[in-house]
């Protein structure tokens, strides 16, 4: 293990305050962190998440771009773009969701940063007013759904919700 690249994270979760001893590893003392990355998610010191969700919509931003070639061709149909948005981009958006205890407002921030994705492959934009409903059937791309209870968030098709419980 390397002393000089090893940081600590005091996680504040229980709501129990510590005394903010030192941690040391082999007489080092290492440094403490507010937050860091792990397997692609932020961990944070106050147990918030508005940073992995803007994490999470910027990488999805990202993939959209490496695909716009696909997705903005207007030869190519709207159920075609749907799955390649499928398959190449909502991953990009919704990895680490099922760990998430999410609030509406962060809930918003995802479907609006996926509908505009939509609008963008389909050529229109929120000034031509058409409900997001349409879109999303012309492309062949379901809601996503999340619960606060320990669920993993699940697709709602024709009209049915549902949500696969993690056994806590």
């Amino acid at each position: 293990m390397s002393r000089a690249k090893t940081e600590h994270l005091r996680c504040g979760f229980t709501g129990v305050e510590s005394d903010g001893g030192e941690v040391t590893l082999g007489g080092v003392a290492v440094s403490s962190v507010e937050k860091f990355k792990y397997l692609g998610s932020i961990v944070e010191e106050r147990e918030d998440i508005d940073e992995d969700i803007s994490h999470r919509i910027r990488a999805g931003w990202k993939k959209w771009k490496k695909a716009s070639r696909i997705l903005c061709d207007k030869k190519i149909s709207f159920r075609l773009k749907g799955r390649v948005y499928w398959m190449v981009v909502r991953p990009a958006l919704l990895y680490g969701a099922e760990c998430w205890s999410i609030k509406k407002t962060q809930v918003q921030r995802l479907m609006v940063a996926e509908m505009r994705m939509i609008r963008w492959m389909c050529g229109y934009t929120r000034l031509d007013r058409i409900r997001n409903m349409v879109f999303r059937e012309r492309v062949g791309v379901a809601v996503v759904l999340f619960y606060r209870k320990c669920t993993v968030p699940t697709v709602a098709s024709n009209g049915k919700y549902g949500s696969k419980s993690t056994g806590n």
